[in-house]
């Protein structure tokens, strides 16, 4: 039995959960001092997408190069987007009481958290959070990966969509790496159940 067998049941019981693939896109590596750039998410059940969320979000300082380098995402086309006190809400409506999924989740939720955690306490911003760090339960396909695929010698999304032929030519781009999120969480589920 593997640590991951709850997820099959919840995705493929006939009364199935929902379930949200998230991607976050930002300045730099640290939750304390980078901001979220870009949240893409796929919301899903065992029948396909329910929906999707995609926004750009303005950080209120410049981009870091090395971060830019990687997704693409420039000062320009951030210049006019909202700060993620406009957008957090909307995105946790979109969320509601869905499984979460991402890859290495831990990376995400700190930023998502700290970014919660700054406008809870904060209280003269736009709005107050329900709650100071996301309540959701939260499934991470790189150690679903690791658990469904030993034995790899790259547990990176690319590598494994590579090796599951999954399209990833928009790499790096939040509502893209969402959707491979999604579909690997699937591949993970398929490859376990046949086991």
């Amino acid at each position: 039995m593997g640590t991951y067998d709850w997820v099959a049941e919840a995705l493929l019981s006939p009364e199935g959960s929902t379930f949200t693939a998230f991607d976050i896109e930002t300045t730099g590596l640290d939750p304390k001092i980078h901001r979220i750039v870009e949240i893409g998410a796929v919301k899903f059940d065992r029948r396909g997408v329910i929906g999707r969320f995609s926004t750009l979000i303005n950080p209120g300082l410049p981009m870091n190069p090395e971060a830019s380098a990687v997704n693409g995402i420039t000062d320009e086309q951030l210049a006019d987007k909202p700060p993620v006190e406009r957008v957090l809400p909307d995105f946790l409506r979109f969320v509601g009481s869905s499984i979460l999924v991402a890859h290495n989740a831990n990376f995400d939720c700190s930023f998502i958290n700290a970014t919660l955690k700054t406008c809870y306490s904060d209280g003269g911003l736009l709005w107050q959070a329900p709650f100071p760090t996301l309540p959701n339960k939260i499934v991470d396909t790189l150690s679903f990966a690791k658990e469904a695929f030993p034995g790899r010698p790259n547990y990176k999304l690319q590598n494994l969509a590579a090796f599951l032929d999954l399209d990833s030519k928009n790499a790096h781009r939040a509502e893209d790496d969402a959707r491979l999120c999604m579909e690997l969480l699937l591949q993970c589920v398929r490859h376990t159940q046949e086991k």
